[in-house]
């Protein structure tokens, strides 16, 4: 697929820091990427320079609508779920959609289709006539999430889409985020629910003090930090553990290992190799997870930029 976002080198200085400092990335037609970095990373303020409400200090960003690269994206092809939720509380659910579908230039008809489509998919026809107040936190959500893609523009851009969601909304935002990408939308989703990035995202780009940490397929990703975890609860080092040539990195917190695999390292071959008398209290397996990787870069486990984009 094509792409519909090209991020290139873009920078952004407030008061004398550096916020944003040389990042890039893509985002193509048909896939979801997650954007995803610690608090205070920057993650927001690119998605500000995306949707057009403050400009890179340098770089640039290429919006690829209809075969043609525009260096703004029309509003009536972009769909924005924002952080900090805001619909007029006094307003209808049916009138409040009717009057953002109108900003973004959609038929009145078609619209009211789509919104008791909508409505009907998240189960809350009945609320068409509610007023926004008697929403409760959740179906607020989810009367926003529609106001943002209602008009199936190119590229949506959803800021912490889950929060605030019980387990079954949260499985349905994934079944209808998976829809809009089958359709061809390019979907970019910022999120600290990694379990869920996880889950749906096709490509990771993690930010850290406004710089690019890691890019590219989650599964490349994560054979770059290993397969598996080994948890230790041991008194000491176990030299013979922890400089095994099986082992990619460890860390220690107090009793507690972490000891991460080589990728295709396979956990009974390493487990193998410890001696019988090893003084360990506890020991378990796990798969290295999207959370593990994004504390360790978090906690300054890893400085370097990855790339994996074009290996």
């Amino acid at each position: 697929m094509n792409n519909t976002l090209d991020v290139k080198n873009i920078n952004k200085t407030y008061d004398g820091v550096k916020v944003i400092n040389d990042i890039s990335f893509a985002v193509k037609a048909g896939e979801i990427m997650g954007i995803m970095g610690p608090n205070g990373a920057g993650k927001t303020t690119t998605i500000r320079m995306i949707m057009g409400i403050t400009a890179p200090d340098q770089g640039e960003l290429h919006f690829f609508l209809n075969g043609e690269s525009r260096n703004r994206i029309p509003q009536a092809s972009v769909g924005y779920l924002p952080e900090e939720r805001g619909l007029y509380k006094e307003a209808k659910v049916m009138e409040i959609l009717l009057f953002l579908s109108g900003l973004k230039g959609l038929d009145k008809v078609i619209a009211r289709k789509r919104i008791m489509e909508w409505l009907e998919k998240f189960q809350l026809a009945d609320k068409a006539n509610s007023k926004v107040q008697q929403l409760s936190k959740g179906m607020a959500q989810k009367v926003q999430f529609i106001a943002s893609v209602l008009h199936q523009p190119a590229l949506v851009v959803l800021d912490e889409p889950f929060s605030g969601l019980d387990p079954v909304s949260q499985d349905v935002f994934k079944q209808e985020i998976r829809q809009l990408a089958d359709q061809g939308m390019a979907i970019l989703i910022s999120s600290h629910q990694m379990n869920l990035v996880e889950e749906i995202c096709n490509r990771i780009f993690i930010i850290n003090k406004g710089e690019k940490v890691l890019y590219g397929p989650l599964q490349d990703i994560k054979a770059q930090y290993g397969s598996y975890q080994v948890n230790i609860i041991a008194e000491q080092e176990i030299p013979e553990l922890t400089r095994s040539p099986l082992v990619q990195s460890f860390q220690r917190l107090g009793k507690k290992w972490s000891l991460v695999l080589k990728d295709n390292t396979a956990p009974a071959q390493f487990l193998a190799t410890i001696p019988p008398e090893s003084p360990i209290d506890e020991l378990s397996v796990a798969r290295i997870s999207l959370h593990d990787i994004f504390v360790r870069i978090a906690k300054g486990g890893s400085s370097d930029e990855i790339n994996l984009e074009n290996r």
